[in-house]
């Protein structure tokens, strides 16, 4: 992704894809779920709903009159373990409005002998509109995890994903005690006759062995927000209304932009703190400006404590 706006800083360290290394085979599944939805008689339902293992979602609901549905993603088992792996795959059909969030945290706890994996694949319709808003992920002491999200849109597709990570707490009291995480998503915009890339975002985090840490690591700061836009909408002058907006927040943020060979525009708003209630906040203000703006919609309280 190339950087075209105002505060943008190299945040983590990009890196490649990997796969399990010799003598960590791939597990079978801890848990699956598949959600396809549709927009019917003005409401958008699902129309195929599979789950198996340690993944379900929640009954559908409604948090306001535009026909957006709500599902609630839950983890029975309450952490992700080594070796775990969970697969999710989201499709959104032409129109349909879809807000995928979680029950609680993403807690990944001590992963002895192989990572912790989740595995999500997300398509989108002509018009579809999905926003994505888990909790945050927590990585435990001695903790390794790999995210990797494959999301296909149309160009006339909206897609609205925000993300925290943070390290959870250490009985001796230190910053840092996980082992590594890597967060990879792929996004590809679906036209004729094939699809174009337009965007590879591929993060590796990875503490130091001591305690130190400042410039080289995260620049000081413990947890990292990320926001993923893509929609015809966007541009130069909302990429600069968004960072504007994040000044106010005690936050070290960036913002880029990234284009296809077709012309979809995509926005990564990625942001540095101490503090996982001032992450969120921060990226509640800015998805705020956007439902409201794009969609009509009131801020996302989603009151689930």
């Amino acid at each position: 992704m190339s950087a075209t706006a105002r505060g943008s800083a190299p945040l983590v360290e990009p890196v490649g894809s990997e796969t399990r290394g010799f003598g960590q085979a791939q597990s079978a599944a801890m848990g699956e779920l598949a959600l396809r939805i549709e927009q019917r008689a003005g409401k958008s339902v699902a129309s195929h709903q599979y789950h198996r293992g340690a993944l379900r979602v929640l009954r559908p609901h409604y948090l306001d009159e535009s026909g957006q549905v709500c599902y609630v993603l839950v983890n029975p088992g309450g952490a992700y373990l080594g070796a775990d792996l969970y697969v999710i795959n989201v499709e959104v059909g032409d129109g349909a409005k879809l807000l995928l969030t979680t029950q609680s945290a993403t807690k990944i706890y001590r992963t002895p002998g192989s990572f912790a994996e989740q595995r999500m694949t997300v398509r989108l319709g002509e018009g579809a509109q999905l926003e994505l808003a888990p909790d945050q992920v927590i990585a435990y002491r001695e903790a390794s995890y790999r995210q990797n999200a494959h999301i296909t849109v149309r160009p006339s597709s909206s897609l609205v994903m925000a993300e925290v990570v943070t390290p959870g707490w250490s009985p001796d009291g230190a910053s840092f005690r996980y082992e590594e995480l890597r967060l990879r998503t792929e996004i590809h915009v679906a036209g004729t006759p094939g699809t174009d890339l337009l965007a590879l975002d591929n993060l590796l985090i990875r503490p130091p062995c001591s305690d130190v840490t400042g410039m080289g690591f995260m620049e000081g700061y413990s947890h990292l927000g990320s926001l993923v836009v893509v929609d015809a909408r966007v541009d130069q002058a909302l990429a600069d209304e968004l960072h504007a907006l994040t000044a106010g927040h005690d936050a070290y943020t960036g913002v880029s932009l990234t284009v296809s060979v077709g012309g979809t525009v995509g926005l990564v708003l990625r942001s540095l703190s101490n503090s996982t209630e001032e992450l969120a906040t921060l990226l509640g203000d800015c998805t705020a400006l956007l439902r409201k703006r794009w969609y009509g919609q009131a801020r996302l309280n989603l009151r689930k404590y």
